[in-house]
C-alpha cells in the first residue's frame, strides 16, 4: 500500500530518512525517477542512507508497477522528483489520494509558495487538475509542520506574481 506520495527534487535525503520514515512507519521506499535509476552512484548513496530494515527500490518512472504497489500490504513511501511525474503516475495506475510537496527547487519562472516549494504556472495548473480530480495536495517539508493546502498554495502563487 502506498502510504504517501511525495514530490521532492532531492528524493532520499535527511528529512525523508529522519522525519518521514519514522512518522509513516513504512517498510519500503520507491524512488520513481529516470535520472536516479540510471546512476549507480546515486542508487548506492540513496540505498545507504535508508535504514537496512527498509527496502529501497529505485526505478525509471515508466517501470514502476503502481497498481501492484497500491495493492500489496507493504507500507510504501513513493518519491517523485517533480510535479510532472504525478499525472504520469496517475495515468499509469496509481490511485493518487494525497500528494505531498516537500521540496521543489527555485529556478527562473518559479514563484515561492512555501519555505521549500517554488512552482511554475504549469505546475500550479497540474496540481489544480489533480485537486479537482480528488487528490489532496499539500506542501509540507516534515510531518510536524502545518500543511499548506492547495487553495493556499494557489493564493500564495498568485500573490507572488
Amino acid at each position: 500500500m502506498i502510504t504517501l506520495v511525495r514530490v521532492d527534487n532531492r528524493l532520499i535525503h535527511g528529512q525523508v530518512v529522519e522525519a518521514w520514515l519514522p512518522h509513516l512507519k513504512v517498510s519500503r521506499v520507491v524512488v520513481a525517477d529516470d535520472e536516479a535509476a540510471e546512476s549507480p552512484l546515486v542508487r548506492a548513496a540513496m540505498a545507504l542512507a535508508v535504514p537496512s530494515a527498509v527496502e529501497v527500490l529505485i526505478l525509471p518512472l515508466a517501470q514502476v508497477d503502481f497498481p501492484a504497489l497500491s495493492r500489496d500490504a507493504i507500507k510504501t513511501l513513493l518519491l517523485l522528483r517533480d510535479v510532472a511525474a504525478a499525472p504520469f503516475c496517475l495515468t499509469h495506475g496509481l490511485k493518487l489520494e494525497h500528494l505531498n510537496l516537500g521540496n521543489v527547487h527555485f529556478a527562473t519562472g518559479r514563484r515561492q509558495v512555501s519555505a521549500s516549494v517554488f512552482l511554475t504556472e504549469a505546475e500550479v495548473q497540474t496540481l489544480t487538475r489533480l485537486g479537482e480530480g480528488g487528490t489532496r495536495v499539500e506542501a509540507r517539508a516534515v510531518p510536524s509542520e502545518k500543511p499548506v493546502e492547495l487553495s493556499e498554495l494557489r493564493e500564495r502563487w498568485a500573490r507572488a506574481g
